[in-house]
């Protein structure tokens, strides 16, 4: 059912409330989690924790059409845990790490995806998603350890975090995220154009017509030909988009493999 959300906001000198309709179901047991600004209370069966929560109440806009897109939240999963086998090495509890490594791997293939509710409106950095990760994946790895949630066992920021800034977690999860889309998603359905237009070039090789400029009569070609032209221009597009990929795939002065 539909939950109503009572935030309160200071202003200058007096206290002002604010209601937010807030549309996604969700059940009505809570827990409390803390950061700087205090206690608030989480859904008991979410992952997410304080300050995901203030986001939420925060950016009341947008609702489920503009969350942030999977493949960000996915890449998210992919970064966390390179940072967790990183850190591993530099200090980090390995048991802390591992299990931390185990979540951020289900935010990877998407298991935690109900997780992340926030939309694309927030600060410039990406400061609130960088912090929803680094709480879903805390509490999991919790969870994995056998604590409860909301109980920082596995500390969002000292943990997950370790190291990391939004200023540099976000446009390195845009990298993986585009990347990602263009190699699974971008480029093969590209070739696949690709050929059936090819195809259609030689199927239609023996049909002559009439080549229009300019809404008028002008050399004949066959229709051959002319597909064959459409094929050139993508075979033209999948080039010009994997010659981005070096520089996609450079993050931070490293890059992905």
């Amino acid at each position: 059912m539909a939950m109503y959300i009572v935030s309160r906001r200071l202003s200058t000198g007096s206290t002002t409330w604010r209601y937010g309709n807030w549309l996604r179901s969700y059940s009505t047991a809570f827990r409390e989690e803390r950061d700087t600004f205090g206690p608030i209370s989480v859904p008991s069966d979410k992952l997410w924790g304080a300050q995901t929560q203030r986001s939420l109440q925060n950016f009341d806009i947008g609702g489920d059409r503009e969350r942030m897109p999977e493949s960000i939240i996915r890449a998210f999963g992919i970064l966390k845990k390179c940072a967790a086998k990183v850190n591993i090495e530099y200090g980090l509890d390995p048991s802390v790490g591992k299990a931390i490594m185990q979540a951020a791997h289900e935010v990877a293939e998407g298991k935690l995806s109900d997780h992340f509710p926030l939309v694309v409106w927030q600060t410039g950095s990406g400061t609130q998603s960088n912090m929803n990760a680094n709480e879903v994946i805390a509490n999991r790895a919790a969870e994995i350890l056998g604590h409860k949630h909301g109980e920082k066992f596995v500390h969002p920021n000292d943990h997950v975090n370790r190291s990391q800034s939004s200023n540099d977690t976000f446009p390195t999860v845009m990298h993986i995220a585009a990347a990602t889309e263009i190699n699974s998603r971008l480029i093969p359905k590209l070739k696949t154009l690709h050929l059936t237009l090819h195809s259609k070039s030689v199927e239609f090789k023996d049909i002559v017509k009439i080549g229009r400029t300019h809404t008028q009569d002008a050399t004949p070609l066959t229709l051959g030909q002319e597909f064959s032209g459409y094929t050139t221009q993508v075979k033209y597009g999948i080039d010009r988009v994997m010659c981005t990929q070096p520089h996609m795939y450079q993050v931070g002065n490293t890059y992905i493999k």
